[in-house]
């Protein structure tokens, strides 16, 4: 959903970041290489309950499948090609973000269940940040959260959006209809300084902006401490005091 969305905005015309997404093919056939698929499916299986602390265990035995397991050569190689063609420098930095099959249904959104690696920069880190969010399908968040909506194990796949980083001053979130009073009228923007990641995590209490779609009129303005936000850093982020 992720990936398909973005593609949308893409051939609308928006300025999305450009990038490539490694399909849910990819994940099966990494997978089944592995040979890792009916391990992983029978350890997320048996657990019969919704509390995220009983899928510790297993989540943690899934990780070491997946971080045993090789990409194989012929897949690594059309990743590493697409990457390059996403700027000149061998350490073009890049967001690698899962976007699974079970995300964004109508009574289930998933959101913040599997995981984003940012400031990802060179083939190699690229290729592990690949590997874990393919491994963060099985976090004990997401077992939990498919257990609690019924959601068969065995039906899932994950795909991952690889996108150029924009090293933003400041960014947040827009909903193009109020999710308060469901109102198409109204956007609400939520945003604070840095990269988005502080904002989407709760790590910190964004500005809240409302405004009137037609006009662009600001109908109400709430403004926030926002002491800290997520910057880059030599290879990845992390939290830093806003000056």
């Amino acid at each position: 959903g992720k990936g398909s969305n973005l593609g949308e905005l893409s051939r609308a015309g928006l300025p999305v970041p450009p990038g490539y997404v490694v399909t849910t093919t990819a994940y099966d056939a990494f997978v089944e290489a592995s040979g890792i698929k009916g391990e992983v499916v029978a350890l997320a299986s048996v657990p019969p309950t919704e509390d995220p602390a009983a899928f510790e265990e297993v989540a943690g035995g899934i990780r070491t499948l997946f971080s045993g397991g090789h990409v194989p050569e012929e897949m690594a190689e059309e990743i590493r090609a697409a990457y390059h063609e996403l700027g000149q420098d061998a350490q073009t930095p890049v967001a690698v973000r899962s976007s699974a099959t079970a995300e964004d249904l109508a009574g289930a959104s998933f959101a913040g269940q599997q995981e984003t690696y940012l400031n990802v920069r060179a083939e190699s880190a690229l290729l592990e940040a690949v590997k874990n969010c393919w491994a963060s399908l099985w976090t004990a968040r997401a077992m939990a959260y498919r257990a609690r909506q019924g959601i068969d194990p065995a039906s899932v796949s994950l795909a991952v959006v690889v996108q150029r980083m924009v090293e933003s001053e400041a960014a947040g979130v827009m909903f193009t209809a109020n999710p308060s009073n469901g109102r198409r009228d109204q956007s609400t923007i939520s945003a604070a300084w840095g990269l988005g990641e502080s904002v989407v995590s709760g790590t910190v209490t964004p500005d809240s902006i409302v405004v009137e779609k037609e006009s662009g009129r600001v109908l109400s303005r709430e403004t926030a401490d926002k002491g800290v936000m997520t910057v880059y850093t030599e290879g990845g982020t992390a939290e830093s005091s806003v000056p």
